[in-house]
């Protein structure tokens, strides 16, 4: 008998799952410089781009607090340290 022990991308769509996490990315808009590199590792799906821009006038990316489950590989593949992730207090 298999017994699942992960689950699919982007299940989160589905149920929020932000309240088990103590730690959330912080963007720093000013290093971000567009590559989309962190939607594309987002395991959930949760980080799109903006339509505001930074002074560089890169339109940069942002997150859905809801859905984030604090996993934090957008911040560890950032080439630009533009994600930090901080501990959220509860």
């Amino acid at each position: 008998m298999k017994i699942p022990i992960s689950t699919k991308p982007n299940t989160t769509i589905s149920n929020k799952t932000a309240g088990w996490s103590n730690f959330k990315p912080k963007f720093l808009h000013e290093k971000c410089t567009a590559c989309g590199i962190c939607p594309r590792v987002c395991p959930e799906g949760i980080i799109y781009q903006t339509a505001k821009t930074n002074s560089a006038g890169k339109k940069y990316f942002d997150y859905d607090s809801d859905y984030c489950k604090g996993c934090g590989l957008c911040a560890i593949e950032c080439p630009f340290e533009a994600i930090k992730m901080e501990k959220e207090e509860k």
